[in-house]
């Protein structure tokens, strides 16, 4: 494995990302957009299902923030994995970069789980039990990475 991290360090648009003056502050500024994006839609959406602005559709409220915010994910992705890539051995040795990546699969998970209760209710889920709790465990979670996200930046 470490020689696998290793190589990525080693791939030329890695060593050219890293010398770069320009590049990497950029995607990392790309990134913290992807991010506050993300964390919008998913915040606005999750308050939406616990039943805070009622006078919005509900449906066409939710399918707009969902999409938002599975586009700002795939950009986090994306540059996530460009910023991984520079110091990809000393991350990936990181527990709080372990526990960010856990959260952020607890947090997939959690949407799948989401999405499957809508499928039960035909798509329309109200306000209350299950499609709650659902809600403010994302609101959890997501804050949980931002935060993880954060502390990387700093050990």
């Amino acid at each position: 494995m470490a020689e696998f991290l290793a190589g990525i360090e080693q791939l030329a648009f890695v060593r050219g990302l890293k010398a770069s003056f320009v590049a990497y502050p950029i995607v990392n500024a790309l990134h913290i957009m992807a991010i506050g994006a993300l964390l919008t839609s998913v915040m606005l959406m999750d308050l939406r299902v616990c039943g805070a602005f009622r006078a919005l559709p509900y449906a066409a409220f939710v399918a707009l923030l969902r999409r938002t915010a599975l586009g700002a994910f795939a950009g986090a992705l994306v540059t996530g994995s460009l910023l991984f890539s520079v110091k990809a051995s000393t991350y990936a040795a990181m527990p709080i970069f372990l526990a960010k990546m856990a959260l952020i699969m607890l947090a997939g998970l959690n949407f799948l789980a989401f999405m499957r209760l809508g499928r039960a209710t035909g798509g329309d889920v109200p306000a209350g039990g299950a499609a709650s709790v659902l809600a403010v465990f994302s609101m959890l979670l997501w804050t949980s990475v931002l935060f993880a996200g954060r502390f990387i930046g700093f050990l």
